[in-house]
């Protein structure tokens, strides 16, 4: 049997495989994450810690209402609003001359504690952080309950020292009239909301060598602190503050965070990461690796739902452990590597799985690499598919060559040489004669290390995408 025929069955047995696992690991959980997460803007999901939140089917003069709050999260230049609003279930529109008492609480501070009106239902509250000694509100007031107003020259405007720095904000609001502007509501009870700007913060650590490395942690949930790398562990530990109680639990959808590091720092670089939460493992699909967000960096994500926050509580109260006021998250490098790796271009139409052998790639050793072009909506093959296979060390090409994959599938070689180790970038190009593009990456490694190959999956290709139609879910 010749050897072109063996690496065709080869190839074949690889596919077949590949198809069995992406079935296996994968399925619909992470169509709700990723769709939040990262193909539509976060102001525009409808979940605690996200941007707005919902307080859903107030008894209001027998009307059934829905009070929505919402803010940016991040406060830019042209982005600096606070928007409330009531909704009749019944009819979907906007209630009308609503007024509303208004508390909003940062770090156990209240910021400020108002009458507002809104003849439409929506209130939009323009916020205008400054150096002043204390906060104040700017606009009109009525005679009747002094609630804040907006006019067409004159709109509420929340000045001073407000939203200098990001975190969970807490909402206290009560209904008090609901259309008729003088038509008084007692004892509707207090409703609460949170919302969350994104806090970025910046922890300079050292790695093995003693050079200083550039940590990044971003929460879309409540602040950061207690951040450490340990080089000679190769862990990364931090603390979010938590309120374990059934009521916190039940309010929120997931709690999200990320660790933000340069795609250079090779000793932290893994193909997966194990995730914990006060000692407690994570599933895999809590923690995913994201290499297309920002061009420099790696982001590992850390996305805890609903259903795993009660596990998480759940196992804590098994050990008998005292229930903390907090997440101590720990990330480590893990060791396993599933194949095939799965990049899409841009638009979503073609999907690239990709796998090499061996899994360890040295220089001087033929490496064979395996791959399937795809259809990104139904996933199947896309027969009579041209390509550009490159690859690029140092930002530099050292190899392109061209081919058709006939079946949809097919495989390149090629042999890396001594001075050819290190970071490693493959890129398909030019698929089935277009401008798209996927890309992957991979370390070569010296062949004196005995270290697991680490997998880069890079930029172009949003693997993300695929991710949402076929999420991991292993340990489930």
């Amino acid at each position: 049997m010749s050897n072109n025929t063996l690496k065709l069955k080869y190839h074949r047995l690889i596919l077949n495989e590949a198809g069995l696992k992406t079935k296996i690991y994968f399925s619909t959980l992470f169509v709700l994450i990723t769709l939040g997460f990262f193909s539509i803007p976060f102001q525009s999901v409808y979940s605690h810690g996200l941007g707005l939140d919902t307080i859903s089917l107030i008894d209001v003069a027998g009307k059934k209402i829905s009070v929505s709050i919402e803010m940016p999260m991040y406060f830019t230049e042209s982005e600096k609003q606070i928007t409330v609003t009531a909704i009749d279930e019944e009819t979907k529109e906007k209630a009308n001359n609503v007024t509303f008492l208004i508390g909003l609480f940062h770090e156990n501070k209240m910021i400020f504690r108002n009458y507002f009106f809104a003849p439409k239902g929506s209130l939009q509250i323009n916020v205008n952080p400054s150096d002043e000694g204390k906060v104040r509100i700017l606009g009109e007031q009525d005679s009747f309950l002094g609630a804040w107003h907006a006019t067409e020259s004159q709109p509420i405007e929340l000045t001073g020292p407000v939203f200098e720095s990001g975190g969970l904000f807490h909402f206290e609001i009560e209904i008090r009239t609901i259309d008729d502007p003088t038509n008084i509501i007692e004892n509707l009870g207090v409703y609460t909301a949170d919302v969350s700007i994104a806090e970025t913060t910046s922890y300079i650590q050292q790695d093995q060598e003693g050079s200083d490395v550039n940590f990044r942690m971003k929460s879309y949930f409540d602040k950061i602190s207690n951040f450490e790398y340990n080089s000679e562990e190769k862990i990364v530990t931090f603390s979010l503050p938590f309120d374990w109680s059934e009521k916190t639990i039940a309010h929120i959808p997931f709690v999200h965070v990320e660790v933000h590091f340069p795609k250079d720092f090779a000793e932290f670089l893994s193909s997966s990461y194990v995730g914990k939460v006060n000692g407690i493992n994570l599933f895999k699909s809590s923690v995913t690796v994201d290499d297309y967000t920002e061009e420099d960096e790696r982001i590992i994500h850390f996305v805890l739902l609903s259903d795993h926050l009660k596990f998480l509580k759940n196992e804590q109260k098994k050990s008998g452990m005292e229930l903390p006021n907090n997440m101590m998250f720990t990330i480590t490098t893990g060791e396993e590597v599933v194949f095939p790796m799965i990049a899409m271009t841009k638009n979503e139409e073609i999907q690239v799985d990709l796998s090499w052998n061996p899994i360890d790639i040295e220089p001087e050793k033929n490496a064979m690499f395996i791959f399937t072009i795809r259809d990104g909506v139904t996933g199947n093959n896309l027969r009579q598919s041209s390509y550009d296979f490159v690859i690029i060390q140092n930002g530099k090409e050292i190899h392109r060559t061209s081919g058709n994959a006939v079946i949809g599938g097919s495989f390149e070689e090629f042999t890396f040489s001594e001075s050819q180790t290190g970071p490693t970038i493959i890129r398909f190009e030019k698929i089935r004669g277009t401008g798209m593009a996927t890309e992957f990456g991979f370390v070569v490694v010296p062949e004196f290390q005995s270290i697991v190959t680490m997998v880069l999956v890079l930029g172009v290709a949003s693997s993300i995408l695929i991710i949402k139609k076929k999420p991991l879910f292993s340990n489930w």
